[in-house]
């Protein structure tokens, strides 16, 4: 079976799928070595890493790049974040995303944002044909941003979402990802109302991956979530190394440097 394949299986379960979100190969080989069955990439991790800032900025072939190095270490599935596929119209982003296709990937994220819904419909009948027609396999997950970036009033966004996420299924999507979608009640009216395996995100207030489970989300990401929490920690090392030069702060539980090693072996 592809990766492909294998990552669409890991959406069939009762319990949600766990994605770590990484932001390079190092990060990635980590989280896998911890057991994650797939990972996921982070874009705004990715965008920190290389000097950008997030939000549609990062050059593709920066993205290329970083997959290739990713790939390279993996064995488990790998679903790569492309935000809106680093193009305005179907026919580039089906483009770029054969170009990470063709690395192997499993699958992708690609959103909707502030774009008009048929765009990104367009954008994902674009990809699925690409991919058929190279004899490939991908999970298409279709991003939402309709509770994220309050895309339409508060009473409606269940709505929204619901409208959305089945002409994306439509267009050939394989999940639906809903970003700050939270509420108990919403996720199961939402669940109710799709085709598609429900993706949340981790955010304070949503429930744990058990209780998700029982209301019907099939998958759950950290987002950039993981990748904060390191460059928070990565700023108090550094400002406390700078003001103080003291050396006992480096040994608050380090990752041994042969464990490390022992990573890329």
């Amino acid at each position: 079976m592809s990766k492909a394949g294998t990552f669409r299986q890991l959406h069939n379960h009762s319990t949600p799928l766990l994605l770590p979100n990484a932001w390079d190969a190092g990060s990635a080989r980590l989280i896998e070595a911890q057991g994650a069955s797939a990972i996921a990439t982070t874009s705004a991790g990715f965008a920190w890493s290389l000097g950008y800032p997030d939000g549609r900025l990062l050059p593709f072939d920066e993205v290329v790049a970083s997959v290739r190095r990713i790939v390279r270490v993996l064995e488990v599935p790998l679903s790569v974040d492309v935000e809106n596929g680093y193009a305005d119209d179907a026919r580039t982003a089906a483009n770029q995303v054969m170009k990470l296709a063709e690395l192997g990937i499993a699958g992708i994220n690609i959103e909707d944002g502030p774009d008009d819904a048929s765009l990104l419909a367009a954008k994902i009948d674009a990809i699925k044909n690409a991919v058929a027609k190279a004899g490939l396999d991908l999970f298409v997950n279709a991003r939402s941003d309709v509770f994220l970036a309050s895309l339409v009033e508060k009473a409606k966004q269940p709505h929204e979402a619901i409208a959305r996420g089945n002409l994306y299924a439509s267009a050939g999507a394989d999940g639906l990802f809903l970003p700050a979608l939270v509420q108990p009640s919403d996720i199961e009216a939402i669940v109710g109302a799709i085709r598609l395996p429900l993706n949340v995100m981790a955010l304070p207030g949503l429930a744990d991956a058990a209780t998700l489970g029982q209301l019907g989300v099939r998958r759950l990401s950290a987002g950039s979530g993981i990748s904060q929490v390191v460059l928070g920690r990565t700023k108090a090392l550094a400002a406390d190394f700078l003001a103080h030069g003291r050396s006992d702060a480096l040994n608050d539980q380090p990752l041994p440097y042969s464990e490390i090693q022992r990573l890329f072996a």
